[in-house]
């Protein structure tokens, strides 16, 4: 099944001049069976409505979660109710959050202008997460380093840190992905929080130091930085990379639809307007490719995991099939493990299986790609919440949300450590 989704015009140069969404709302709609959701599938492609899935229906029949725009409210609540559809709504006034959320960012903004220290309880503009990634690799040399990978579409700088006790030896390497979907700003925002917390606890965490013994860490905080620029000065709620689609005015690819992993099957789209849609070619997308040079030049990657919102799931391959993927029994014990010891901390619950079967089929996904490249540890989080702010997780949640997924991330990368392959 194919999901066309639409934004609304895109306007103005900063916070203040982003879209606005006044009156709209999200939507949960419970779908059983097949037939609703073909009846869920026409609402959601309807071209003048303008809707927004944020959470597609998967096969255990998790609720959908759709951004109704104000103009659409009324025929969409129609719709709902003549078909029969259960629905609720989960935010009913976005443009409130949206302006909290935009007065947090520019007093926190104004906050470490003057002060001079990174909050890590707040969400920052690609600029502050560059130079907080300067700063780590200056502050502590022996062991962290930041490393250009590439540039991205509009000829932004791709930056990785790199943490390794080797001295310059190449030695096995684990790679944590996060902001491959750019509106999913608590991925970011955990996993520049988790590049301090490496550092911090180096020689005082045993788990750590003795992972970091035998291993180096890649850490690629911001995959995709126009998309997550443009989450700040235009829409934020912009998914895809920003490359031009000749042919259309459409702008964009999924970036999570674009690596060489059953490329263009099911669950992607050949529609350029789509948010899934998968591009002209397997890593048409720089910042897709610009990854999988840096991982095939290495050639020595035992794990890969990419970090994104929202939902609460922690997932292995496959996405493209429901066929298991040959170590699925292994990956699953270690998943739930990981999410057991994550959910130690504050209690948060995570569902753990493949993607295909805990969500929705999606073809030309990072994990697929990494696994059936040879990098047998690969998993998906989709971090806090399951729906209640989504996107739009406060900030005051990024510090709870990082902390617990560093357990899991630890329990994931210890197994990695004692079965090297």
């Amino acid at each position: 099944m194919k999901w066309i989704l639409f934004f609304g015009a895109l306007i103005g140069p900063s916070i203040c001049g982003r879209e606005k969404f006044f009156g709209d709302q999200v939507f949960r709609i419970n779908v059983r069976n097949g037939d609703e959701i073909s009846k869920l599938n026409q609402l959601v492609n309807s071209d003048n409505l303008k809707l927004n899935v944020w959470k597609c229906p998967s096969t255990f029949g998790l609720p959908v979660d759709v951004l109704v725009p104000s103009v659409s409210l009324q025929p969409v609540k129609c719709f709902l109710e003549s078909q029969g559809l259960e629905y609720s709504v989960t935010i009913e006034d976005l443009q409130a959050l949206l302006d909290k959320e935009g007065e947090e960012l520019q007093h926190n903004e104004r906050q470490e202008r003057s002060s001079n220290n990174f909050n890590y309880g707040a969400y920052h503009s690609l600029e502050s997460i560059y130079h907080e990634m300067h700063s780590i690799a200056s502050d502590f040399p022996d062991l962290a380093s930041r490393v250009k990978i590439g540039h991205s579409f509009e000829n932004r700088s791709i930056y990785v840190l790199k943490f390794s006790t080797g001295k310059g030896r190449q030695r096995p390497a684990i790679w944590l992905n996060a902001g491959l979907h750019s509106r999913e700003w608590v991925s970011q925002a955990t996993a520049i929080w988790t590049a301090r917390k490496i550092v911090s606890d180096y020689g005082k965490d045993s788990a750590i130091t003795s992972i970091l013994e035998k291993m180096d860490i890649f850490l690629l905080p911001v995959a995709n930085p126009d998309g997550y620029v443009y989450t700040h000065t235009h829409n934020r709620f912009w998914r895809k990379t920003r490359s031009l689609n000749p042919g259309s005015s459409c702008i964009g690819v999924d970036p999570n639809r674009n690596w060489n992993a059953s490329f263009a099957g099911e669950g992607a789209s050949s529609n350029p307007c789509s948010e899934v849609y998968h591009g002209l070619h397997a890593h048409s997308e720089v910042e897709v490719k610009s990854v999988v040079d840096f991982i095939q030049e290495h050639g020595n990657f035992k794990c890969f995991i990419d970090l994104h919102s929202y939902s609460q799931l922690l997932m292995y391959p496959y996405g493209y099939t429901q066929k298991k993927a040959p170590d699925a029994t292994e990956l699953d014990k270690v998943a739930k493990h990981a999410a057991k010891v994550l959910a130690s901390l504050s209690g948060t619950k995570y569902q753990v299986g493949s993607t295909s079967t805990t969500v929705y089929q999606a073809s030309g996904s990072s994990i697929d790609w990494a696994y059936n490249n040879g990098i047998k540890y690969a998993f998906t989080f989709e971090l806090r919440d399951t729906g209640q702010y989504g996107f739009l997780l406060p900030a005051d949640q990024i510090i709870p949300t990082a902390e617990e997924t560093w357990l899991g991330l630890k329990t994931i990368m210890e197994h990695v450590r004692d079965h090297l392959y």
